[in-house]
């Protein structure tokens, strides 16, 4: 039998909203403000405008998606591929907005509210809802998501500005290196949850076989090693066998 989770109810929908707002302040807004102040740094080093920066930021909020945008804007090429790899680095959201929606369904909820909620459906985001969601009331659910994400948007915003202003004052590989701090993040979080043996299976097989994929057919690697890694983490971990 599954570990029941602990349940929390934070006895409202303000309480809740305002305990979101909390969670993000923490660990999730040094590491993801961290990672925007590089990629704030990495758009300046394409000759474009802070505004840039954060039109894109207050607009896309997916990091992946952002810099593959602005750098293959920074080689110079055509709209048409930058469309294509951003489409397909950002695609992965669908699945994650899937998964999320009926998670914080409640009555009396408008229905534009869940579009809005949408835009905000990121890896991080996601990732802390689908362990926190559960354990609340129905209707605490989304305010606890939006509390939460909306103070992520406002503080890679601020991050994003800072990054592009110190991209003169702080080395390079200093400030570009922080944009990975938070898939790394994300990794280790995933990894932490020992009760889902196939993330933790996933996880292991994709640091494992990314890098020989990558000496196999470097274009290819990343998407083979996340979809591969993905598959058989669900199917050894019997994940078939939980839904039947």
């Amino acid at each position: 039998m599954p570990q029941s989770l602990p349940k929390e109810d934070f006895g409202g929908r303000r309480a809740a909203a305002l305990v979101g707002i909390r969670r993000a302040a923490g660990v999730p807004a040094i590491v993801l403000g961290a990672s925007f102040i590089g990629f704030g740094a990495l758009v300046h080093q394409t000759g474009l405008s802070i505004w840039h920066a954060l039109f894109s930021t207050a607009t896309g909020w997916a990091q992946p998606g952002q810099v593959a945008l602005f750098e293959l804007y920074g080689i110079g090429a055509s709209i048409l591929v930058i469309s294509v790899a951003v489409t397909l680095t950002s695609v992965r959201l669908l699945p994650m907005a899937v998964t999320f929606m009926p998670l914080v369904r409640a009555p009396g909820t408008p229905r534009w509210l869940y579009y809005l909620a949408a835009n905000w459906v990121a890896v991080t985001t996601w990732a802390f809802a689908m362990r926190d969601c559960p354990r609340m009331p129905t209707e605490e659910r989304l305010p606890y998501f939006l509390g939460f994400a909306c103070t992520l948007w406002g503080i890679t915003l601020v991050t994003t500005g800072l990054g592009f202003m110190l991209a003169g004052v702080v080395p390079l590989p200093v400030t570009l290196g922080l944009v990975f701090i938070n898939p790394i993040y994300f990794m280790l979080m995933t990894a932490a949850d020992v009760r889902s043996r196939a993330r933790v299976l996933a996880v292991v097989l994709g640091a494992a076989g990314g890098p020989a994929l990558y000496l196999l057919t470097p274009d290819w690697s990343l998407l083979l090693a996340g979809a591969g890694a993905g598959s058989l983490g669900f199917l050894l971990g019997g994940g078939f066998r939980r839904r039947s």
